[in-house]
């Protein structure tokens, strides 16, 4: 079974004076297969014959002990540069959240290879806070495990909580995460993400959450971090958003890269595809 790997491609070499830049890969996936094993179901799961029964079948095939394979991704591969903006889109159990957590290094591949330029971040609707702190302790304990120190989220912070709008309407930020409605907790997620550069950042969803008001923030900190030298993937089924942060898109189906290209292109046809519905 192959990994992802974690590492800095080899650097290019230096333009000729007068000639524009190499584009600078940050990550490369190559050829990237991806394989859940789910264990069959059947009578007993959980109980202690069950249990016991695993045990007595470990030196048989996976065949034989109900294992079923499912391929979520086959055969990927596409380089992102420093700078751009990749929308990833396809219809649901396409395989756009499994490829992201691979290329963060949650996953590991079943053959092939990824590459990254530094340490990717993920950041999705699920991602996790602790739900027993509050909002405020959540974005110190948040931004240090993003690598920040106490003075620089001392600093941020304010910003952060403005950001996220989740005071709006009340001291929600002195509050405990599991008082926050599911579209609060997500803004919050967002705005400690966003509050920190990154040299790769994979968003799951997360501008699917709150109104336009904070859609539009988030869109223009997008933007703001690929100004920074960073690439961001961004998975949405709003297409909208899709076309506003970026420009260029990864169209999964059935775990198959079926285009790759500019993001208006790719989208005319994935709307033919899907017959026009997000």
């Amino acid at each position: 079974m192959a990994d992802t790997v974690l590492t800095r491609p080899h650097e290019t070499s230096p333009a000729e004076p007068g000639t524009p830049p190499e584009p600078v890969p940050t990550v490369i996936a190559d050829r990237v297969d991806i394989v859940y094993r789910v264990n069959g179901t059947g009578a007993g799961r959980g109980s202690a014959t069950a249990a016991l029964n695993r045990i007595l079948r470990r030196k048989h095939t996976e065949k034989a002990a109900g294992v079923r394979t499912v391929h979520a991704v086959r055969s990927v591969s596409f380089t992102a540069h420093r700078g751009e903006a990749i929308g990833l889109i396809g219809t649901n159990g396409s395989g756009k959240s499994t490829l992201l957590k691979a290329v963060a290094g949650l996953l590991p591949v079943e053959s092939g290879h990824i590459y990254t330029d530094g340490q990717p971040s993920l950041l999705g609707v699920n991602a996790a806070l602790m739900n027993d702190l509050t909002g405020e302790r959540n974005v110190h304990l948040g931004g240090l495990a993003m690598g920040m120190s106490r003075e620089q989220v001392r600093e941020r912070y304010q910003e952060i909580v403005d950001f996220s709008g989740i005071n709006e309407k009340g001291d929600f930020i002195t509050l405990p995460m599991r008082t926050y409605s599911s579209g609060m907790a997500a803004r919050l997620r967002f705005s400690i993400a966003a509050a920190k550069d990154h040299d790769v950042l994979l968003i799951d969803e997360a501008l699917a959450t709150g109104d336009r008001s904070f859609q539009k923030r988030s869109e223009a900190r997008i933007r703001a971090l690929r100004k920074h030298a960073g690439t961001v993937f961004l998975v949405s089924h709003n297409n909208k958003s899709i076309r506003d942060t970026c420009d260029r898109v990864l169209w999964l189906e059935r775990g198959e890269l079926r285009m790759d290209g500019p993001t208006e292109e790719v989208l005319k046809e994935y709307e033919k595809f899907t017959g026009g519905r997000k």
